[in-house]
């Protein structure tokens, strides 16, 4: 998957801007940890200020678009975490669990190294976002990649798990953030901040289907309460354990 990352990473730092109110919501979640781990690091999003963050990243084109003064950064697996364990405080991993090879393994390793929590961003597969209506292979893709949201704590031990509501304006522009803004999915420039789009070989039919809906008015008429909304449960949730 580092490899798909070293062609997703040539804009990807442009697409993936960390949006605010999820950051806050990963920032509580970690608690008074001084000392931070950001596994699959990609190019810093989402690394709270305040604390001693070293970040894992197995991607060289992520590294390289790393900004100056962002924490120190470690070429590596999720899998093979090459740290002794209980080395920090808290470990974190944000929309980078359905990257890895061994996702049991990777998810070890976290609780491994940490000496207190450990902080998961990820997505559940059974929700079903409006896109997938347009493209099921979308959900289809999910439910192959992503762990079931039940699994962690076989893993983890005892997790508590949130919704992470999704902005109507995120800013970062992860897979299902454009609910709002249909368009969005339209532009292929958009789309490539994904790597779900990058995985998925026909997607002009159900896009097409979609520009049909948007311009007869159908997509409103289906999904037009979600204008008036300020945020989605879009499938986004925070898994917090220890």
């Amino acid at each position: 998957m580092s490899a798909l990352y070293d062609t997703i990473g040539i804009d990807y730092a442009d697409l993936r801007r960390p949006d605010p109110r999820i950051a806050a919501l990963i920032d509580a979640a970690l608690g008074d940890a001084r000392s931070v781990l950001n596994v699959g690091a990609g190019t810093g999003s989402y690394e709270p200020a305040g604390r001693v963050v070293t970040a894992l990243e197995p991607s060289a084109e992520m590294v390289a678009k790393r900004p100056a003064g962002a924490a120190p950064v470690v070429q590596g697996r999720a899998e093979e975490l090459p740290f002794a364990g209980a080395s920090f405080d808290a470990v974190m991993a944000v929309l980078t669990v359905h990257h890895w090879s061994d996702q049991a393994k990777g998810l070890a390793e976290l609780r491994r190294v940490s000496r207190g929590r450990v902080v998961i961003l990820t997505f559940d597969p059974a929700a079903r976002p409006w896109l997938t209506d347009y493209l099921p292979q979308l959900a289809a893709l999910d439910e192959a990649a992503m762990p079931a949201i039940d699994s962690y704590e076989r893993v983890l031990g005892p997790v508590a798990i949130t919704s992470v509501p999704v902005p109507g304006d995120c800013s970062d522009g992860f897979l299902y953030a454009y609910w709002r803004r249909p368009r969005a999915y339209l532009d292929p420039r958009i789309r490539s901040g994904s790597s779900s789009f990058w995985l998925l070989d026909e997607v002009e039919a159900g896009l097409e289907r979609l520009r049909a809906d948007l311009d007869s008015g159908e997509w409103e008429r289906r999904y037009g309460a979600l204008l008036e909304c300020d945020s989605y449960d879009a499938g986004y949730r925070l898994i917090v354990a220890g």
